[in-house]
């Protein structure tokens, strides 16, 4: 039997947590643009999780942008959907399943404008969140009179200004706004663009101070990775123990935070599924939670991602089961990544303890999270993610830092490739090739034309670092030993004796 309204009562409650009656009559107060599996694995399963414990009993309509198809699968499901949580927490390999009732009804925006509009008339309606993805969160010319508008900000606007005429300019209707795409200062950035956008539209001074002044725009950082959809073996073995069928149903990681910087009393009333876990944190800052995602967990990961290639290893969490490789990545995270980040707002204790949680996810048993996916678009994560480490720990020390030097010549090493037929670029490692799929692939590949002099050029290119890596004394030096080293005896060799390949400093 497929999931829905009607089999709920027929649902051992043992297997899966199951929603009250009560939670399908609760009014509709989010509107939500997006219907992808972070939205689904974190937003709205806190809002569920609060509707459950009776805090916030409200509902999602959620907007969908991208055509129709879809919109029947949830229909068909009366928009349930499980999630299952797999990961281990505290050393403990945990499972839960559970029956989210969050989502009200999921509107195709391209069929039915009209009734995302007659939302703005909802009195209840307080929350907008979206997630377009960072391509979704720029200005680009739109007329919001259109049937829909093309961008989530011109249907965002023509939302807002409905509800704006609807209630006469009325303060108390604004709603709280809460951008999740990964972008920093994302909610400043929105306003931005819907003041932008209704200037171009000629819109009334009026509303735009509206817009400003009644609504407020919250940035926020989300982190739960959500895979998606199970495994097929995994997927029909959760069905036999639940005794349903499900077409929506998702996995997520068991960690969540979804940090949201609120000013104001109002808002933080509005958001008070905010109560309901932990997870969910309202702030006057976020830059805290930034830094710890940004530096220890990114940064971490791009850091040992080539390197992690280099050394054979495929899925993250196999590398994480090896002594040698999981040894590289605590101290990277504990010896030069944490002094550099702390400081009185962001203390040694709150780094260390996120540090351990952040291996634990490494090793999550459920996850296939590949390394060759995080090298995507190595070259500018290295520049956003690991470049402020590095001079910030020069700053402080003015020495090498042994393990980001090891990183730094793998990330060398692995984007060493040569041009194939297809016009990508392609490298190899014990004879085997695999896509640099980086938009700096060619540059890379021509700096690798001077083999005998790629390390001192690569830490001199200003368009890669916006400054000459080799004025840091003895980095250049590091980078080439590790680079050398690698190249003789392996990758996996060079972690085992990261003590040997240290440069002298």
């Amino acid at each position: 039997m497929n999931l829905s309204k009607s089999i709920i009562q027929e649902i051992n409650p043992k297997n899966v947590e199951i929603p009250q009656k009560e939670i399908f009559d609760y009014p509709e107060k989010v509107l939500q643009f997006g219907t992808g599996v972070l939205l689904r694995g974190l937003c709205d399963y806190f809002i569920d999780k609060a509707n459950k414990s009776g805090i916030f009993k409200g509902r999602v309509v959620v907007v969908k942008s991208t055509g129709s198809s879809g919109v029947d699968d949830f229909s068909r499901q009366d928009n349930l959907y499980t999630v299952c949580v797999r990961g281990i927490e505290g050393g403990i390999k945990k499972e839960e399943n559970i029956i989210n009732a969050s989502i009200s009804r999921v509107i195709a925006a391209k069929d039915d404008w009209e009734d995302i509009l007659s939302c703005a008339a909802n009195p209840e309606m307080q929350v907008v969140i979206s997630n377009t993805t960072e391509v979704g969160l720029v200005a680009v010319k739109d007329n919001i009179h259109a049937s829909p508008p093309e961008s989530f900000p011109g249907k965002l606007l023509a939302f807002l200004y409905q509800r704006y005429k609807i209630f006469g300019a009325d303060p108390e209707k604004g709603m709280v706004i809460i951008p999740t795409e990964l972008i920093p200062g994302n909610g400043d950035l929105l306003l931005s663009i819907l003041t932008h956008l209704a200037r171009e539209n000629q819109l009334e001074e009026k509303f735009i101070r509206w817009l400003k002044q009644a609504n407020a725009f919250c940035n926020s950082l989300v982190d739960r990775i959500v895979p998606g959809k199970l495994p097929v073996k995994e997927q029909e073995k959760t069905e036999q123990l639940l005794g349903y069928h499900d077409e929506l149903m998702i996995m997520c990681e068991i960690y969540r935070l979804w940090a949201v910087e609120v000013k104001s009393e109002r808002a933080k009333k509005i958001l008070s599924f905010s109560e309901s876990d932990p997870g969910l944190i309202l702030a006057p800052d976020i830059q805290v939670f930034r830094d710890l995602k940004l530096r220890i967990l990114n940064g971490s990961h791009t850091l040992s991602c080539g390197l992690a290639h280099l050394s054979g290893f495929t899925i993250v969490r196999e590398a994480m089961n090896n002594s040698s490789f999981a040894n590289y990545v605590e101290e990277l995270m504990t010896e030069e990544i944490i002094p550099v980040i702390t400081n009185k707002h962001l203390t040694s204790e709150m780094a260390e303890e996120f540090a351990k949680k952040v291996n634990e996810r490494f090793r999550n048993p459920y996850l296939e999270h590949k390394w060759l996916s995080i090298t995507m678009q190595y070259a500018s994560k290295m520049h956003m993610r690991d470049l402020p480490l590095l001079i910030k720990y020069y700053e402080m020390y003015s020495r090498v830092p042994s393990h980001m030097a090891l990183g730094w010549a793998a990330h060398l090493l692995f984007m060493k490739s040569t041009k194939g037929a297809d016009g990508q670029y392609y490298g190899e490692v014990n004879g085997k090739s695999y896509l640099v799929n980086d938009n700096q692939a060619a540059h890379y590949a021509e700096l690798w034309e001077d083999p005998a002099n790629a390390v001192a050029r690569f830490l001199a290119d200003k368009t890669l670092w916006e400054a000459d890596l080799n004025q840091l004394p003895g980095f250049t030096n590091a980078v080439a030993e590790n680079l050398e080293y690698i190249q003789k005896h392996g990758a996996a060799k060079a972690i085992n004796n990261i003590q040997a390949v240290k440069s002298i400093h």
